[in-house]
């Protein structure tokens, strides 16, 4: 019985959001030479995390999920480029992400930009209904490119 009962409490650990979480850089350059290092896509994530209801709505259904997870760690490097309302950001931060902004000419979000290892813009997409799933195809279409 104890070892029956360890083993349901051990799945529900593991399959718990905890453990599906994904490590978030907010470092480009770094990010870049993660991905050459390891042939990983870079994923930009422009997002307005504490007020933009489909950026909370795409990481609640796509990016908190093990599925999604398990995904990006083994093709993905996820950059956060946050313009939050209410959480403090370093100026040295904001002024990064503006100039991120500004490159990529970001007009909403989220946007989601998608680059190669050697920094080369391979696709953008947005919230679209359909999870992780949808969300997953459709980045291991750009990954084939």
């Amino acid at each position: 019985m104890k070892k029956s009962l360890f083993g349901i409490v051990a799945s529900l650990l593991l399959a718990s959001p905890a453990f599906a979480e994904l490590s978030w850089t907010t470092d480009v350059p770094k990010a870049l030479e993660t991905a050459k290092a390891e042939n990983k896509l870079v994923m930009l994530d422009f997002t307005g995390s504490d007020w933009c209801g489909w950026c909370i709505k795409l990481n609640k259904e796509v990016f908190s999920t093990p599925e999604f997870a398990e995904y990006a760690k083994k093709h993905l490097v996820p950059v956060e480029v946050d313009f939050p309302k209410k959480k403090t950001q370093s100026a040295e931060l904001k002024k990064a992400n503006m100039d991120l902004q500004k490159k990529y000419r970001i007009q909403g979000y989220p946007t989601i930009i998608v680059l190669n290892s050697l920094g080369k813009q391979v696709g953008e997409l947005g919230y679209e209904a359909g999870g992780p799933k949808n969300f997953i195809a459709k980045l291991d279409a750009l990954r084939k490119k």
